[in-house]
């Protein structure tokens, strides 16, 4: 994707690399207050994620200037965030008659598209801004992607650490080891694990990794089954090194958010299984009284960058603020703060340990840091091991995180995900 693309390609591959899956929401703190000196600054409520707020104000400005590009893709993006397709598309379709060129509300729109399983209209958008292999996938789908077999399936982690382990099956065939992420969109499996499964590339790409390169092919599963439920007509990426060998064997394959978003989804790490309903209207009323029965209140849910999760929490007395949330992955830290968060919040750093990874396929130095707490809804963390990336650069959608939550943090905690509502359940304790 013209975002990052290469990470998201990346993120198929390796769930081991937490950081670097933050780095697409990058730091910004402060200011906050100073910024919305006027009420009526659209960008600065978007800043400082106050989307339904900003979402009214790019309305204002579109009524007074009905050719506003910007406050078009922005509106249109608010509605995008929260899975409100009919608004998001509506905007987003009147920025890019305003602005054909702009690449971005076209990747925009694309991930609209796919969210609603509208494929063929995503492939003109991935086109427009030059991903062939992406629109060569999506076009060779025929029929209902993610098509939804069975009502509850659980999985019980074989291990917990350096990431989740479980058993799935793909094609009717044995028991793979598959683990899950939701910095990666879409669901991945081992070359090696494709070829058995009898899959073939519909589209192939060579992208640069880590130094060298690799090829990134893209297929359609038959079928993926995770306990008692199953997934039909699955989009599926999977990597190769030149020479044909397996890229990464940490595992047979990764769940991505795009799976995830399919179904109402429990990240039950306290229980230390995972748990896929489909999301009916029972299903969700259900997650929303078990929740609350552990005292646990909504939080919102946004869904950014195709695949990128969201919610409100804080850091080291932040307040209030948007905060990455992944699920998966691996890695010994709670949290990655952001940019210049730690120095702003006095967060204890040790930065005579630097700690050297990768971040958009490229070098980055993080640093050990303890924030006095970290915390989301009820449930809080307290001098806990955490990382601070002080180079993450500011992201490209605009608004403020300073901090993103992941592996380590959830472990005391069961998280349901209700991509419907869009809202979001921690509560500490292993699920009912």
């Amino acid at each position: 994707m013209t975002t990052g693309g290469q990470w998201n390609r990346r993120s198929l591959l390796r769930g081991a690399a937490a950081v670097a899956g933050a780095v697409a929401t990058a730091p910004l703190l402060g200011g906050v207050a100073t910024a919305l000196g006027s009420p009526g600054d659209a960008d600065a409520l978007f800043r400082a994620g106050r989307f339904e707020e900003a979402g009214r104000a790019y309305e204002q400005i579109l009524k007074t200037d009905p050719t506003n590009a910007h406050a078009a893709r922005r509106r249109g993006l608010v509605g995008l965030f929260a899975n409100r397709f009919a608004d998001a598309e509506k905007h987003l379709k009147l920025a890019i008659e305003l602005d054909p060129g702009d690449k971005t509300t076209h990747e925009f729109l694309a991930d609209c598209y796919l969210r609603q399983d509208k494929l063929a209209l995503s492939v003109p958008h991935w086109q427009a801004i030059g991903e062939q292999s992406y629109a060569t996938w999506f076009a060779a789908v025929r029929g209902e992607p993610y098509q939804i077999h069975g009502d509850v399936g659980e999985a019980r982690f074989l291990k917990m650490d350096p990431m989740p382990l479980m058993e799935v099956s793909l094609n009717g065939g044995p028991a793979r080891n598959f683990t899950f992420y939701t910095g990666a969109p879409s669901m991945g499996v081992r070359g090696t694990v494709a070829k058995d499964a009898g899959l073939s590339p519909v589209a192939s790409q060579k992208i640069d990794y880590e130094g060298g390169s690799i090829w990134v092919h893209y297929g359609v599963l038959e079928s993926f089954r995770l306990g008692g439920i199953e997934l039909r007509n699955v989009p599926v990426g999977w990597s190769t090194t030149e020479s044909g060998e397996d890229v990464d064997t940490d595992s047979d394959g990764m769940i991505g958010t795009w799976v995830f978003y399919h179904l109402l989804t429990t990240f039950d790490y306290a229980g230390r299984k995972l748990i896929l309903r489909r999301p009916t209207p029972e299903a969700a009323a259900q997650a929303r009284a078990d929740a609350t029965r552990a005292g646990a209140k909504p939080l919102p849910l946004w869904l950014m960058n195709d695949h990128y999760l969201h919610s409100t929490g804080s850091v080291a007395g932040s307040g209030t603020r948007v905060v990455g949330t992944n699920f998966g992955g691996g890695g010994e830290m709670a949290a990655v703060v952001f940019g210049d968060t730690a120095e702003r919040l006095r967060i204890r750093t040790d930065h005579d340990r630097p700690l050297e990874t990768f971040a958009h396929s490229s070098p980055a130095v993080t640093y050990p840091c303890y924030p006095k707490e970290i915390r989301l809804g009820g449930v809080a963390a307290r001098e806990i091991y955490c990382e601070s990336h002080p180079a993450a650069s500011v992201a490209p959608l605009g608004f403020d995180v300073p901090v993103s939550f992941f592996h380590t943090f959830w472990k005391p905690s069961t998280v349901t995900l209700d991509f419907t509502g869009m809202n979001l359940y921690i509560a500490p304790g292993r699920a009912t």
